[in-house]
């Protein structure tokens, strides 16, 4: 029991979430921007303007990394921040800045994980047509080769696109992301069709610009099930069941995504690639990063219901533990790549109580039953090498506003004073031993 000597803890947060300073230093205007100032998107309207200030506190964020004992940090790069209008004209403060990030965390051996794309498009490729635009893919290759030659010789770790599944249902089925669409199916395919064209082009031009060997991974998302009771048919079902190919919702697999990207084929009957898309879109890549937050359930015959009154976090989402174990052991099964935790974590009612400090109990209690499911993958033979807590610190929570608190320190917006939370004494804890407390 335990885990792996090496193991990778470490955190993450996304550009638009923590960054703020979106008028600063020539950084460019992201589908982002547009959305959560358009009336009625975003809850209260709110927008990442200022977020955690993270631009402007980034050391003092790097320090209390290190205080926690973090031993990796996943950010994203603003691409506008870049490139302002998502061409080849560059802003040499916004790479100022993320040379500063990144220097920062080497020099308190923290590894720094970048992921290129985390929801934040430029808004001037949005009006080409953003992901129905077929130069997409070329844009966002070119502009990872850019990051990689720049960074590359100091990090080693990325994922080019964070959560494909969300890009395209909640960006263009739902239109409750950015940039707001309602697509019809042939749409919805093109726009996944491109999302694939943009990672494997991606991964090519990320190999070819590479000043030392890098590792590149996915950092996807999706439905995955576990069964209610461990016998061998229920584990069958579960499998079957984390993996359709047809039915309402199907976008929010993980299979529409991974089975092109590392397998070479089709993996959803509306997602039409022929031979030729998929030889390009199959790049060999190093680990599969994994966005793993609940999971269905379910018996030898099917879905199973949950029960009244089942726990739930903050934002409603289920408690479901058991997807640490039964849904990682499925993925690796199918992919045979090693697993890296790219996000997870729980969204709670946090508040600075009357002693001055956060007592959030509910995600101390939520990280050891998961964790402890993870564990139990671990050593039942899943190569799993890291976790990556989502989230570091409270922040813009996309359309729901800053009221949900996915952090291990929370953020008083009001004057972006840091305080550590009772789960970040624990995960503190729990980096410095190796074990769960």
């Amino acid at each position: 029991m335990g885990f792996p000597k090496n193991f990778l803890w470490g955190a993450a947060t996304a550009a638009y979430q923590v960054e703020g300073a979106a008028l600063e230093d020539g950084r460019g205007t992201s589908i982002w921007d547009t959305f959560s100032h358009t009336a009625g998107r975003t809850a209260n309207g709110e927008s990442g303007d200022t977020a955690c200030d993270h631009y402007h506190r980034m050391k003092e964020d790097v320090a209390l990394m290190k205080e926690l004992g973090l031993k990796a940090y996943r950010f994203s790069i603003s691409w506008t921040r870049l490139f302002p209008s998502g061409d080849t004209t560059k802003n040499a403060k916004g790479f100022a800045f993320y040379d500063s990030l990144v220097n920062e965390l080497t020099a308190c051996h923290i590894t720094p994980i970048i992921t290129l794309y985390h929801w934040d498009l430029p808004q001037a490729l949005q009006d080409k047509g953003g992901f129905l635009w077929n130069g997409i893919s070329d844009a966002f290759a070119y502009y990872a080769g850019r990051v990689i030659e720049h960074f590359s010789d100091r990090v080693t770790m990325f994922c080019p696109i964070n959560e494909p599944q969300c890009i395209a249902m909640l960006g263009h089925e739902t239109g409750v992301h950015a940039p707001g669409l309602r697509l019809n199916e042939k749409e919805l395919c093109e726009v996944m069709r491109n999302i694939l064209l943009c990672h494997a082009k991606a991964v090519i031009e990320m190999r070819k610009y590479a000043k030392q060997p890098i590792l590149i991974g996915t950092a996807t998302t999706g439905t995955l099930c576990h069964p209610v009771d461990d016998t061998p048919d229920a584990r069958h079902m579960a499998n079957k069941l984390s993996f359709p190919t047809v039915g309402e919702g199907i976008g929010f697999s993980h299979n529409w995504f991974l089975d092109p990207a590392i397998l070479g084929k089709n993996g959803i009957r509306m997602l039409h690639l022929s031979e030729k898309e998929l030889s390009v879109i199959q790049q060999p890549v190093d680990f599969m990063g994994i966005n793993i937050y609940n999971g269905q359930q379910c018996d030898e015959q099917g879905y199973v219901k949950r029960y009244q009154g089942f726990p739930r976090t903050a934002l409603g989402w289920p408690v479901s533990p058991k997807i640490m174990h039964y849904g990682l052991q499925s993925l690796y099964e199918r992919y045979q790549l090693p697993i890296y935790i790219s996000e997870n974590g729980v969204a709670c009612n946090d508040r600075i109580y009357a002693d001055g400090k956060v007592h959030d109990a509910d995600r101390i209690d939520f990280l050891y039953q998961y964790l402890s499911e993870m564990e139990r993958a671990i050593d039942e033979g899943c190569d799993i090498r890291g976790y990556l807590h989502w989230s570091l610190m409270d922040n813009y929570e996309w359309h729901t506003g800053y009221d949900p608190r996915f952090g291990i320190i929370f953020v008083d917006y009001r004057t972006q004073k840091r305080i550590f939370k009772d789960s970040a004494f624990w995960y503190q804890n729990l980096i410095a031993n190796n074990k769960l407390p």
